[in-house]
């Protein structure tokens, strides 16, 4: 499965169970890397995906099909219990730190980050895109 997730530098997710940023460039760089292959998320995230319905499915039950279909975009869930499932974890970086009370609950200490670079967003000047693989 290929996984996205955006992150601050503590590597949060959430605060007060709301996201803790968007951007569109980021949004556009995910559907971009998949070449057309749908991405599926959560319908949590839905929002973020207006205007681009065509290029996601959303899924109430998401693990069940997320393991299947092999792309998704986390928000809100755990990801250790899937970890062995995980091909690439994609993690895009907002370069702040923001409050948060929900974090990435997978150590990327043991996983080989195979790429890693920066490009400007839309709400923030510089997104930082590191992918990881187990």
């Amino acid at each position: 499965m290929d996984v996205f997730v955006c992150l601050d530098d503590r590597n949060g997710m959430l605060f007060n169970h709301r996201r803790q940023s968007r951007d569109r460039e980021v949004i556009q760089d995910m559907l971009d890397s998949l070449d057309g292959k749908p991405l599926y998320i959560r319908p949590y995230s839905q929002v973020l995906f207006q205007g681009r319905e065509e290029a996601v499915r959303v899924v109430k039950e998401f693990w069940e099909t997320a393991l299947v279909e092999k792309a998704c975009f986390i928000e809100d869930l755990p990801l250790a219990p899937f970890a062995g499932e995980i091909r690439t974890l994609t993690v895009y970086r907002w370069n702040r730190r923001y409050p948060a009370d929900v974090f990435l609950d997978v150590d990327l200490s043991g996983w080989r980050r195979v790429s890693c670079w920066e490009f400007p967003g839309h709400s923030h000047e510089t997104i930082t895109k590191e992918v990881y693989c187990p």
